[in-house]
């Protein structure tokens, strides 16, 4: 494999998982953990990707101060965000995950809808502070540099104390035999507290991301209540999630 199409592979990855691990590259393209940690210094000293210990994380995944045009299929995001607002009441108690589709929930909600909106991610609260209706409770622990969000034990013991209504959540692979699947165990450990911690949990996924899985298992996708994808939810790619008691939206 050339070069280029080993950047191109790179990114490619990069752009739909937000983080990746030099290993798992290597293992996917076949070729050296030193190939791959070379390739991810030149496309970090291009501005193309942030290279990070062991790994690559996106840009847009890494910047929130502004609108930012780094981020991977925006406009199916959105997409995916303006169909999660019809899940929202007035009244209501929910939390909301860090992530880039989670980000574009956070901006589209209507500014008049009165909610109290958990999160552990700093970019989604910033961007809750600018509506004047939602009461914003941040989960507070260990701040993640890469992901900026809240992580380990103090994080997880909030979450224990909290009951919301729906938390709308983010995922790196969801299969529909494997359930939800991460690379980072400690992403894991919140997740799974985030679920117990909800009536009633929404995963907002671009369907590029279905039938994928990774090491670490965050839940079975029975502990999924709603998907939400870019999809019209009688798309044929939803088939294997329909055979399951899910809705899809």
């Amino acid at each position: 494999m050339l070069k280029e199409e080993r950047q191109r592979a790179i990114l490619n990855e990069v752009a739909l998982h937000n983080r990746v691990l030099l290993t798992d590259i290597a293992e996917t393209l076949d070729v050296s953990i030193d190939t791959v940690r070379r390739d991810v210094k030149e496309l970090d000293a291009d501005n193309k990707l942030r290279k990070v210990h062991g790994g690559a994380i996106s840009l847009g995944f890494t910047s929130h101060s502004a609108r930012n045009e780094n981020i991977y299929a925006l406009d199916e995001k959105i997409k995916i965000a303006e169909k999660a607002m019809s899940l929202l009441k007035d009244g209501g108690v929910i939390f909301i995950d860090g992530g880039t589709t989670c980000l574009e929930m956070a901006r589209l909600l209507p500014v008049n809808l009165q909610l109290t909106c958990f999160t552990l991610s700093l970019p989604v609260a910033f961007e809750l502070l600018a509506k004047p209706n939602v009461e914003v409770i941040f989960i507070g622990g260990n701040i993640s540099k890469d992901a900026q969000i809240s992580i380990g034990p103090n994080a997880i013991h909030q979450l224990s104390e909290i009951k919301v209504d729906y938390s709308f959540i983010g995922t790196g692979y969801v299969d529909s035999l494997y359930g939800l699947t991460e690379f980072d165990w400690d992403i894991v450990q919140l997740k799974k507290a985030v679920i117990k911690a909800s009536k009633k949990t929404v995963l907002l996924c671009i369907s590029e991301k279905l039938n994928s899985q990774h090491r670490y298992k965050t839940c079975d996708i029975n502990a999924i209540n709603t998907i939400v994808t870019e999809l019209d939810p009688e798309n044929n790619l939803l088939n294997l999630f329909r055979d399951h008691d899910i809705r899809l939206l």
